[in-house]
């Protein structure tokens, strides 16, 4: 990843916060973009790059929460500060089990929110790495055909019947297919043993709890 300046996306409703938060940041060397809504900043951010989110708790549409879902379920590489005016115990405490850095109250002194913006960008610096590897594994697997899935489920799920007969006898496909098949997953999934094939979708199911393989 290219050296840049850290990104910070400030998502609240409140114009007037947006620009003074905006500013702010800003005249701190960092990238600022700014977002009305949860849903605008979903539809924009790609996950291309590690960033902090200031994330305003009571937006209309989806809140903050909400969107702090979203996130974790995407495993973004971000770190999320929450800003609120009206947020109460619950709220804090339900946005710091879901991974917040910190949950402050409006009105915030700006030191305290730039040092918590720090921790975030941080946060998601650790996280980029995960994320990418997670995702270039993914990858790997979308090049999969239906049939090609279909024999690393039963590779898989069956580690001891994996000659080309054994599967072949499974799925009521003839050896030589079952070898031309094994054969591009190989290559498609770029590993060299049915062993190696195996510890990649472990480590894919891990990552994302996924049960597609």
């Amino acid at each position: 990843m290219p050296d840049s300046k850290p990104l910070v996306f400030v998502v609240d409703d409140d114009q007037d916060v947006r620009t003074s938060l905006s500013r702010a940041l800003d005249q701190r060397g960092m990238q600022v973009e700014t977002f009305p809504a949860a849903e605008a900043f979903l539809a924009a951010y790609d996950g291309e790059r590690p960033a902090c989110v200031v994330l305003d708790y009571g937006m209309p549409g989806m809140n903050g929460l909400e969107l702090l879902e979203v996130l974790n379920q995407r495993q973004l590489p971000l770190g999320v500060v929450f800003i609120t005016g009206h947020g109460g115990v619950p709220e804090s405490v339900q946005a710091m089990k879901g991974g917040a850095v910190d949950f402050l109250e409006k009105p915030f002194r700006q030191p305290v929110l730039i040092e918590r913006i720090q921790a975030a960008l941080d946060l998601a610096d650790s996280r980029y790495g995960s994320f990418v590897t997670h995702r270039d594994l993914k990858a790997r697997f979308d090049r999969l055909t239906a049939r090609e899935e279909e024999i690393v489920s039963h590779v898989v799920a069956n580690p001891a019947e994996v000659s080309s007969k054994e599967i072949g006898n499974a799925l009521g496909i003839s050896p030589r297919t079952v070898d031309h098949h094994r054969a591009r997953i190989l290559e498609k999934l770029q590993v060299k043993s049915l062993v190696e094939l195996i510890d990649l979708v472990t480590r894919l199911r891990f990552a994302d709890g996924s049960r597609r393989l």
